[in-house]
């Protein structure tokens, strides 16, 4: 029998989360952002599941030479841009869109002779302060690209720092900020991610690029995947490999800093930081047994945790273990974790077999 850690994907609640950025924004195309091995749940597969994306975002020319050599020739765009001049030809010959966010990468495109044109997104700093041209520069770089043979389209993106607090004034004074600086240019915007598009009607413009939310997990502080009629599309279970009794002052794990307050039933499941479960995860941190709640005990181990079984106690080897997902949401263990849901859905591990449903 092979290990039992699962990741299981439903596809339908992939679809259900695209549609409900449609309905949030009606008037925009979505740029599904898929980067990062599609936030863990499969490139390749994720993107097939999506065929009314009108376009595609990915971190780095590698994850857009494999969507296309899947055979997909809908647009794709280098959120991170070029990383060099030799780049070029690679994103020309996959005919791949490339975000433009430094001058570094302007005098690249400047000085390249090649066969084709390619489309840019010229990115603007309006408070994140990572990546981005100044607003007051926004005329000058776009009258240089489009100065530049190899250049056809130039549309303006932004990114927000804050747009996950409604009740922060930042995310309105970067919107301002950025429609005032591209007023005078030509070219469609984009400014708003997942939180963007759900909490900032005003940012959702021409294009709008959801991430986190496609696979049902809140883009909004404290606010409920389920509030935000999001579905869970990533469970992830394994199962109980071992159930003993132990006694009052037993200590569970490494470091012993767990202690049992009286007799009871302990569960092992074979999932660990090896298979991508955070290690930082504190006893108390909530799983689910057979359906039920229950919560680990002791340090999350390479390949095992522990799980108090007092909550379930007729739990037997082999009940399953679910770690997030159907009846956990993500969210609710990335927080007791100390994380986000992000790094959980990011982090699992190869070890786990993904098994995915239509």
């Amino acid at each position: 029998m092979t290990r039992p850690a699962r990741a299981r994907i439903d596809l339908r609640a992939l679809q259900h989360n695209f549609s409900r950025v449609q309905r949030a924004a009606p008037d925009s195309q979505v740029m599904a952002i898929i980067k990062a091995n599609a936030y863990g749940h499969g490139l390749v597969r994720v993107a097939q599941a999506l065929p009314q994306a009108a376009a595609f975002g990915v971190a780095c020319i590698d994850e857009a030479i494999s969507l296309r050599e899947a055979g997909f020739d809908r647009r794709i765009v280098l959120l991170e841009g070029l990383f060099g001049p030799d780049d070029l030809n690679l994103i020309c010959g996959y005919r791949l869109d490339v975000v433009v966010h430094h001058d570094s990468q302007l005098d690249w495109l400047a000085k390249a002779r090649l066969l084709t044109s390619l489309d840019v997104w010229l990115k603007l700093d309006t408070g994140m302060h990572r990546l981005g041209f100044e607003p007051g520069r926004v005329n000058e770089i776009a009258a240089r690209l489009v100065a530049i043979p190899q250049v056809n389209a130039v549309r303006c993106m932004t990114h927000f720092s804050c747009a996950d607090d409604l009740d922060n004034t930042d995310t309105h004074e970067q919107i301002e900020l950025f429609n005032g600086a591209v007023a005078g240019v030509d070219g469609e915007r984009s400014l708003a991610n997942s939180a963007g598009l759900l909490g900032w009607p005003a940012a959702r413009a021409d294009w709008v690029r959801p991430g986190i939310m496609l696979y049902g997990s809140s883009p909004l502080a404290g606010r409920t995947a389920e509030s935000l009629e999001l579905q869970p599309v990533m469970t992830l279970t394994t199962r109980l490999i071992a159930v003993n009794m132990r006694k009052q002052g037993d200590v569970i794990g490494y470091g012993g800093d767990y202690r049992c307050q009286q007799d009871m039933p302990m569960g092992v499941a074979a999932l660990g930081y090896g298979d991508g479960y955070p290690r930082h995860a504190s006893s108390g941190t909530p799983v689910l047994v057979n359906g039920q709640r229950a919560m680990i005990a002791g340090r999350v181990s390479m390949d095992m945790i522990c799980i108090d079984l007092r909550a379930c106690p007729d739990a037997q080897v082999g009940a399953e273990v679910t770690l997030w997902g159907d009846g956990l949401p993500v969210d609710e263990v990335a927080a007791a974790a100390g994380t986000i849901a992000y790094e959980l859905l990011c982090g699992v591990g190869s070890r786990v077999q993904f098994d995915y449903s239509a």
